[in-house]
């Protein structure tokens, strides 16, 4: 049955969202095989690796927070991580009058990998995918999909098309854009993914998703570009919630397709398959309804960056709070605390104050103003379009970071 159109994830108190197994609108990790708690919406938002969750809070009550504390081409060669973090996209491996699905399959599977990653003794606690970066056997993947076996420093395997299980390392980790690098330099035979851009997509144009869902390796779905620029919000934690700008799909994903490729028609990776939409329902029955959201491969390239240059990624934050819970007149976000000596409060922010806008992009609520600077980097300078005492102005901010 269609349900009623869909506003940004966290604008009506009822929504939740969990990972593909990733995580839009706090996700916990519970018990094996425990049921979703029952909450009163019609929706859910499952992060998708082959994790048992608990859907958590949806908002907060106290709102989110703006501030904790204050290419290459494709013939294998290794990515220098300056060239990853660019703006340059790589040589496309298919030639578009050669554009096909199968075409894309056959480019694209020896690229992908299934991730299993153990914790608590469980083996295959956490089932996951992911693509290839480098020759040095550098892999991208979804935060959520690794993050329970990097705590408890539980193995981590990795599986190609073949399978070929080869043992991997975690290089680094991002619970704020739900993303991570894990390393398997001993693995044979994969092949760097060539990578695209997410902003030369466009609505109803095709894409492809593959991964290992439900376990299911080397498992290939197609679909079309739903919507752009979603705002998504995941997470297990008030802490580690993760907001994305995310490319909306239609192509299946399923819990196990966590992490792995989003594919344009050109064979090249233009997202990382990170949540979808249920109807609710227990755990077992969660599965794709054709909305499925993707991380854009443009902030993939920058937090990967980061990881393999330094081991950790950094996030901008202005040193504020914003609401988020409950109803938006999707007019703006509301600031609900400045704290002293950040760039909100140098650049005259105060309580109470509405973000309308960042750097001309319109923003209509707490989370769209949170993802909306999340596409920054910390150190740029943002334009916020700000209403206070019932007038408009526009104010620069230059961003501080964070590692997160």
């Amino acid at each position: 049955m269609p349900g009623p159109a869909l506003p940004p994830p966290a604008s009506r108190p009822g929504d939740s969202w969990l990972p593909p197994l990733t995580e839009p609108l706090r996700v916990e990790p519970a018990a094996e095989a425990a049921p979703v708690r029952a909450r009163p919406s019609r929706w859910t938002w499952l992060a998708v690796a082959v994790l048992a969750l608990l859907v958590g809070a949806a908002g907060g009550v106290g709102g989110s927070a703006l501030w904790d504390h204050y290419g290459d081409d494709d013939n294998g060669s290794a990515y220098a991580s300056a060239g990853l973090g660019a703006t340059t996209v790589s040589q496309a491996p298919i030639k578009a009058g050669e554009a096909s699905v199968v075409a894309v399959a056959d480019a694209l599977l020896p690229s992908t990998v299934q991730i299993q990653a153990e914790y608590d003794g469980k083996e295959n606690g956490a089932t996951g995918s992911g693509f290839v970066l480098d020759t040095k056997g550098d892999i991208v993947t979804n935060n959520h999909v690794v993050a329970d076996a990097a705590k408890d420093d539980g193995p981590i395997w990795v599986v190609d098309t073949e399978g070929r299980r080869t043992k991997a390392t975690v290089v680094g980790r991002s619970p704020v854009y739900d993303l991570a690098v894990i390393s398997a330099p001993d693995a044979q035979g994969l092949k760097p993914a060539s990578l695209g851009a997410a902003r030369a997509l466009r609505v109803g144009e095709q894409v492809v998703a593959i991964g290992s869902p439900l376990g299911l390796s080397s498992t290939v779905t197609a679909g079309i570009v739903s919507a752009l620029d979603r705002p998504v919000t995941t997470g297990d934690s008030a802490d580690e919630a993760s907001y994305i700008n995310a490319v909306q799909t239609d192509a299946a994903i399923n819990p196990g397709n966590s992490g792995g490729p989003l594919v344009n028609l050109l064979g090249q990776v233009v997202g990382v398959n990170s949540a979808i939409a249920t109807t609710g329902g227990i755990q077992d029955e969660a599965g794709s309804i054709g909305v499925g959201f993707a991380i854009p491969i443009e902030q993939v390239r920058t937090t990967a960056a980061q990881i393999l240059d330094t081991g950790e990624a950094r996030y901008p934050i202005i040193g504020a709070k914003v609401a988020t819970g409950g109803e938006s007149d999707g007019d703006g976000a509301e600031i609900s605390s400045v704290d002293k000596g950040t760039p909100a409060a140098k650049a005259g922010l105060e309580k109470g104050d509405i973000v309308k806008a960042v750097d001309g992009q319109r923003v209509t609520d707490g989370i769209g103003l949170i993802v909306a600077i999340r596409t920054h980097q910390p150190g740029e300078a943002v334009t916020f379009t700000v209403n206070h005492a019932g007038k408009d102005r526009d104010v620069q901010i230059t961003l501080a970071g964070q590692v997160g």
